[in-house]
């Protein structure tokens, strides 16, 4: 827990001689009344208000702030009231506690018009103190980050979707990112956590790829920074998963096709050498033009400055960076809470004071609002600016992403509905499934019983509870055709060792080899079968190792009497945990050795490789990937796709052929096509070793008299 000596060196720091009696005095205060509260982690409520309190001081708050902090509690779980808070601390840190304090003692008719209320009071509280909203959004930080306590797993989804729906939104708002992202990956956690799992393995496994690209991007920035002169800081960041999981969502791509997973940051001293810095970038690297954003002649109406440019950088992989300056870089973090003063009887900013035109306008208008999902609903369009908002056949509102489909308002309903959606109607007229929904539509789904979702939705639904159901259902089909299909082949491999596998199964002695193999069932240990990630061969001697001791000695007898056989070809592909099983190359991506590579379990086709990242594998069952590698006594020659544009001239083909010759490489198709301009291109289909002798010839090529450019195509055009 923290102490708040912490607290108030922390203050000292930034704040030296300032006034703490106040949080002393609020500290000991807090610590008489919250006494004999426990939290439900098993610590003394006290330490709540004091991680509140600690959040505060990180962002360089007033000392009536932290006090505040320290007693936001009081009024809602003690006997303490208002009055006794003024009385004692004044009336700034009163009316502070007040405008945080939630309105649960309150009656109300149901939870919505509780939370609408809570909601309501808030804005009103922080339109002219916006240290309410920071008090509110550092409470709810510490609560996400201690919800696993929460026994109830309906109570934490609810309490995330809150936390998505509302609180990051609003540090959005007022430009306090590092706050909007630790909500969003908390809640994202907690209401999609399969999802966020699958997110967080894949991001993983980019980091340990992308590690040295990373080190030799900073490495030539930081070179040509030091070559022009200017002293710079560079940073470098993974996006957070809430954020790649929502363009994977809203631009329905695959996590293979999200290339800006990681943004570099340079941070710079003043505005001419960001410009500066601009400029030496597009000299190393080609820009991409329609994704240079200047933030600092046009800020974001949070405060937020910054140039943002995409690169086409090393191994024509894109590359965003981000440049600012110290002070700018202070306020991206920081946003609002930067332009808070934390010395006393100062207010924010005329600058800052910008931010409240949408929560004055919020203001202005609810005493109109009487109902309270009226009310939340217009909160949520000023946070949700790109949402749609319907409406079912009985009139109630509906909140979709633009873009939404009839199948994502049928998950929304629920999710037999969209389990069994096979058409609707939008305005009493028929649309397809496919039709984009926009605001004011009147839905109505129409259901068929028994029907079943369609993998094909998974190409246009826009919701995150759609993607998910629907995932869930194909993968729980996939499973159940596997377990089929496995115990079908262990039945058979068996019997023809004369093995019963259903006796061994009624025995125990297969639920010891799923023990072994870590499967909490006999059935998780069969779907693998179905799967092809573990053989039969495996399971049996896991069952009867003394069969394979007696196999293995009467192998070595007959090897003696039938000689030894015929070293089978090798693909030059060793793929672990399985021996002897057929092996073939994709021809949508065309792997070569040197390239990273996974394999593709397909039921009765052995392993199909696939280069890693490769679009078609991304969008198959994560189950049957499995992991391959390269051997390293590869001998065999590989197909490669190249594509050569040249200026026109004669004798031309020959030469480049004379360059593939001599690199030991044969063409086994070639393709001309002249264009309209003069330029010609050759398509051509080679035999290589690996990717390094790709690389030569490529490079040699390049040398060709005319020859302009020289790419490998990785999939067909």
């Amino acid at each position: 827990m923290i102490r708040i000596t912490d607290i108030l060196d922390k203050i000292e720091e930034y704040n030296p001689g300032g006034d703490s009696d106040i949080i002393d005095r609020a500290y000991i205060y807090s610590a008489r009344v919250h006494e004999g509260q426990v939290r439900l982690s098993g610590e003394t409520y006290l330490s709540h208000p004091l991680e509140v309190a600690n959040i505060l001081a990180d962002m360089r708050l007033d000392v009536e702030s932290i006090a505040a902090a320290l007693l936001h509690d009081v009024i809602e779980d003690t006997p303490a009231t208002r009055e006794d808070i003024e009385k004692m601390f004044g009336p700034d840190v009163a009316h502070i506690v007040s405008g945080v304090t939630k309105l649960s003692a309150l009656p109300f008719s149901t939870k919505i018009a509780q939370q609408a209320e809570s909601l309501r009071k808030m804005i009103l509280a922080m339109a002219d103190d916006i240290r309410v909203v920071l008090i509110k959004l550092a409470d709810r930080i510490h609560n996400m980050r201690t919800l696993k306590y929460h026994q109830n797993p309906e109570k934490q989804t609810a309490i995330a979707q809150e936390t998505l729906d509302i609180y990051a939104p609003i540090a959005a708002r007022l430009g306090i990112f590092w706050i909007k992202y630790e909500l969003e990956e908390m809640g994202f956690y907690y209401t999609l956590r399969d999802e966020y799992e699958r997110i967080d393995a894949l991001v993983n496994k980019a980091k340990d790829e992308k590690e040295d690209y990373i080190k030799e991007v900073n490495e030539k920035l930081h070179n040509k920074m030091k070559e022009m002169g200017l002293k710079c800081e560079i940073k470098g960041r993974y996006k957070q998963h809430y954020s790649i999981y929502q363009k994977m969502v809203s631009q329905n791509l695959e996590f293979s096709e999200v290339y800006d997973i990681i943004a570099f940051r340079l941070i710079l001293d003043t505005i001419p050498n960001c410009y500066a810095a601009l400029g030496a970038i597009h000299s190393m690297w080609k820009p991409i033009y329609n994704k240079i954003k200047d933030y600092i002649g046009n800020p974001k109406p949070n405060m937020y400055q910054s140039i943002h440019t995409t690169v086409v950088g090393p191994k024509g992989e894109r590359v965003e960076i981000q440049i600012r300056t110290y002070d700018m870089d202070h306020i991206a973090e920081s946003g609002i809470a930067a332009h808070w003063s934390y010395k006393e009887g100062t207010k924010v900013d005329e600058r800052a004071g910008e931010l409240f035109s949408w929560i004055k306008k919020l203001v202005e208008n609810q005493e109109n609002y009487n109902d309270p999902d009226e009310f939340l609903e217009n909160v949520r369009i000023d946070l949700y600016p790109a949402e749609i908002y319907v409406f079912t056949p009985q009139g109630e509102i509906k909140t979709l992403p633009k873009k939404a489909t009839p199948v994502d308002f049928a998950y929304l309903i629920h999710t037999e509905v969209g389990a069994e959606c096979t058409g609707a109607k939008v305005n009493g007229k028929l649309v397809p499934l496919t039709h984009q929904l926009n605001t004011g539509d009147k839905i109505e789904i129409i259901t068929t019983k028994g029907h079943t979702p369609s993998p094909d939705w998974l190409n246009f639904v826009k919701t995150v509870k759609a993607r998910t159901k629907i995932r869930g259902w194909i993968n729980a089909q996939e499973k159940e055709r596997s377990y089929s299909l496995g115990r079908e082949i262990c039945e058979k491999t068996f019997r023809k060792k004369n093995q019963n596998f259903n006796a061994l199964v009624k025995s125990g002695e297969i639920k010891k080899v799923a023990d072994t193999y870590g499967f909490k069932s006999i059935d998780d240990l069969i779907a693998h079968v179905g799967f092809g990630k573990l053989t039969p061969l495996q399971i049996l001697n896991k069952a009867l190792p003394e069969l394979e001791k007696q196999e293995v000695k009467e192998g070595s007898v007959l090897q003696k009497l039938v000689g030894k056989q015929k070293k089978k070809d090798s693909t030059g592909i060793v793929v672990k945990g399985l021996n002897d099983i057929l092996v073939r190359f994709s021809k949508c991506c065309n792997p070569l050795p040197g390239d990273p590579i996974t394999g593709y379990i397909t039921q009765g086709q052995g392993v199909t490789i696939h280069r890693k990242g490769c679009v078609n594998v991304m969008k198959m069952s994560n189950e049957r990937q499995i992991e391959v590698q390269w051997s390293t006594d590869v001998t065999e020659s590989y197909p490669a796709n190249i594509k050569v544009r040249t200026e026109d001239r004669f004798g031309l083909l020959a030469d480049i052929a004379s360059v593939i010759s001599k690199h030991k490489s044969n063409i086994l198709n070639a393709k001309t096509e002249t264009q309209e301009t003069g330029l010609g291109l050759f398509y051509f289909t080679i035999l290589v070793e690996s990717t390094e002798q790709l690389r030569k010839i490529m490079s040699e090529i390049r040398k060709v008299k005319k020859v302009t450019d020289v790419k490998r195509i990785i999939r067909a055009e």
